[in-house]
């Protein structure tokens, strides 16, 4: 998909003026929303019989889809894991602590990456032909591949939460296992693991804790 110029300069007004009236709208989130999407949030390992519903892992994809990757490479790949069937696969790959987790867990996603995802750059980045960049460097597409995939699995995880979903990262598994299982026919790769559905507090103990600004934040 090519555009023109006059195109590309009404695209760049629409957005200019769309996120000035986004701001004026809605300045900052309040406290109680920030708690929820990050700072009063917990990952859990535990969950109630609730179901989580397609429709609503259509719209985490969808709000997850609109954070921003580099040259909108959009690489993330995300399989959702719900039957029977496919978790007794994905055990396999599982740490022995983790398998119950998982297994518990309504949902499992499979966040991983394309590292292909420079041939769609037509479509995802129209005013600009970028796959010279990519085409024959296997270690930049992975490098790019693997590090916006991380940022869009991360997104993905506030956007559940915003919806009101509980969500548990696990990265106790074999890579290896999940890609020969799961994508044996696709040049992708996993990246994480992602647990959702409704926990089951019960099972949380005390907050770890976190680093001060002091210890890990500096000014040059």
């Amino acid at each position: 998909m090519s555009m023109t110029e006059q195109d590309l300069e009404t695209a760049r007004l629409q957005a200019q003026q769309s996120i000035r009236a986004l701001r004026n709208k809605k300045p900052s989130l309040d406290n109680d929303s920030i708690d929820v999407i990050l700072r009063g949030a917990r990952s859990h390992y535990a969950w109630t019989d609730k179901p989580v519903s397609n429709e609503l892992l259509h719209t985490i994809y969808e709000i997850t889809a609109a954070g921003a990757t580099s040259m909108n490479t959009c690489p993330a790949r995300f399989v959702f894991v719900t039957s029977a069937q496919g978790k007794e696969r994905l055990a396999k790959s599982l740490k022995p602590k983790n398998v119950e987790k998982m297994m518990s867990a309504p949902v499992t996603a499979i966040i991983a990456y394309d590292r292909d995802f420079w041939h769609q750059l037509p479509y995802l980045f129209p005013h600009e032909d970028r796959r010279s960049f990519f085409e024959g460097k296997q270690d930049y597409c992975e490098d790019t591949a693997y590090r916006n995939s991380t940022l869009q699995g991360a997104y993905f995880m506030i956007a559940a939460r915003a919806l009101g979903l509980d969500v548990g990262a696990l990265s106790g598994f074999s890579n290896d296992i999940v890609d020969e299982e799961f994508f044996a026919d696709k040049n992708w790769r996993s990246n994480f693991l992602c647990n959702l559905g409704y926990a089951d507090e019960s099972a949380l103990f005390q907050k770890l804790p976190r680093f001060s600004f002091e210890q890990v934040c500096s000014f040059i």
